[in-house]
């Protein structure tokens, strides 16, 4: 019996996780005390890698910053490139995390990511980030 293919693969599935982006810029944060910043980008859009169709949805990253805060036009800029790039939405919202802590090196980051309905189906992508306590 013929074995059936696979329709996602495992190119698919690892699409856009290495791309190229812009740098996301930093600037020193002036104050010591906790305070939370959140900033949403309502018009997030992506590619499926596998459709070609994009994904549309709001992307919003809560954080507390250590010594940097991300800079927002250097941000918009990163999350713009995503316009073109195949990812999943899963990996588009854990890659944010990822290259938002290594820029600002926050206390605490989460990064969630609601989508669209396609077909039917809505998804709602979050990923956090928690610095360990150096005792």
């Amino acid at each position: 019996m013929p074995q059936k293919q696979k329709l996602y693969t495992d190119s698919h599935a690892a699409a856009g996780l290495d791309a190229a982006l812009p740098e996301i810029e930093c600037w020193p944060n002036q104050y010591r005390e906790d305070y939370t910043i959140e900033i949403r980008t309502p018009e997030f859009t992506s590619v499926c890698p596998r459709t070609g169709l994009p994904d549309h949805g709001t992307v919003t990253i809560r954080y507390v910053p250590d010594r940097q805060c991300l800079e927002l036009k250097a941000l918009k800029m990163y999350l713009l490139a995503y316009r073109n790039l195949g990812i999943f939405q899963e990996n588009a919202v854990n890659r944010i995390l990822r290259d938002c802590v290594k820029a600002c090196k926050p206390r605490r980051m989460d990064v969630e990511g609601e989508f669209t309905p396609r077909g039917g189906v809505y998804s709602k992508v979050t990923a956090s980030y928690r610095r360990r306590s150096s005792r």
